[in-house]
């Protein structure tokens, strides 16, 4: 039987700049359009047949694994027979997940999760991605870009969003002020990363971190190579890129929602 590609979710950390919301719930369960930011990132990846999920929680983790254990029973009809305690289900979930809910501690490092949960990964290539970004992104290209090369590892380069706009100066006078392009900005790891399980090698103790421990040794070993994703990204980091994912939800033009 094919083994299916296991997508593991770092979802233990605390967001705290996101405070507003993190000191209530878990950074991916915060909401864009009525669902958990954590759904959105699942759907992306199931999109791509990849389907089998192992989160990793730590902070406020039990919000999480109480949201997935409800996710069937609130999701439909339910039939009740008082008499006997009897609970049905019907008309509920349609996606077809596998969800394991590790907890890898409060204070671990994220290469320190991803280490934990090295007994479900060790039989293949698997991915990795945060709890927190969302993307347009076509994870079989990624995945058939990280076979082709045949390294340890490949990390999806994005271009982070533009924040501020540009100003032309002529002496004193503002002689152009435009709104800075996405294009004008420098790639950095957008996560939807994938991994052989040779990248454990890389990962000591609780105190690793993925990107310094595993991601820059691995770039210094000539084992990583690089997705260039050109389309839409936007991490979950602050209220204010909360909110813009929000308006783009309510807008009804999502651009990561690239599922039916």
């Amino acid at each position: 039987m094919k083994r299916k590609m296991k997508v593991v979710i770092l979802a233990g950390g605390r967001g705290t700049r996101l405070a507003e919301e993190t000191e209530v719930i878990p950074k991916p369960m915060v909401e864009i359009g009525g669902r958990p930011i954590l759904w959105h990132i699942m759907k992306i990846c199931a999109n791509a047949g990849c389907n089998e999920f192992v989160v990793a929680v730590g902070y406020k983790g039990e919000i999480i694994k109480r949201y997935f254990l409800d996710y069937c029973m609130l999701s439909g009809n339910i039939r009740i027979s008082l008499s006997s305690g009897s609970v049905r289900t019907s008309d509920g979930v349609t996606e077809k997940w596998g969800v394991t809910l590790v907890d890898t501690g409060m204070n671990t490092n994220t290469g320190g999760r991803v280490r934990r949960l090295r007994k479900l990964l060790n039989d293949g290539t698997f991915m990795v991605t945060y709890g927190d970004g969302v993307a347009d992104i076509d994870i079989r290209k990624v995945l058939k870009f990280h076979r082709a090369h045949g390294k340890i590892a490949t990390i999806t380069a994005v271009r982070p969003p533009a924040r501020f706009g540009a100003i032309k100066l002529d002496g004193d006078r503002v002689a152009e002020f435009s709104e800075k392009s996405q294009i004008d900005e420098g790639w950095i790891n957008g996560g939807f990363l994938v991994f052989e399980p040779a990248v454990f090698d890389y990962l000591t103790s609780d105190a690793s971190s993925l990107e310094c421990d595993a991601i820059e040794k691995l770039a210094a070993d000539r084992q990583l190579t690089a997705y260039r994703h050109y389309g839409f990204w936007q991490c979950m980091d602050t209220q204010r890129d909360k909110m813009l994912l929000q308006k783009l939800w309510q807008d009804g033009r999502p651009p990561w929602r690239v599922w039916e």
